[in-house]
């Protein structure tokens, strides 16, 4: 049987509360609170350093950087929600 995380269970932030400028960084903020939400502390942890080593391995590479770069900082942010 799945397990759906609910939006009540997830401490996400509305998008109608914030500026539409600041929009991008409320849906990868939500993004990130749920994947640590579905999976647990350990394993976002596990995965957020995981996603930050292949970014910096991409981003050696010139062309490899472009998405190297945006998968390190994801896994960053997902590293440091797990944290709290």
């Amino acid at each position: 049987m799945a397990y759906i995380v609910t939006e009540s269970e997830a401490a996400m932030i509305k998008t109608k509360d914030t500026h539409w400028l600041l929009w991008p960084f409320v849906w990868l903020f939500n993004l990130v609170a749920y994947i640590v939400t579905l999976t647990g502390r350990l394993v976002a942890g596990i995965l957020g350093l995981a996603l930050v080593f292949v970014g910096a391995v991409l981003t050696l590479t010139v062309v490899g950087a472009l998405v190297g770069i945006p998968l390190g900082l994801v896994g960053l942010l997902l590293f440091v929600a797990s944290l709290s």
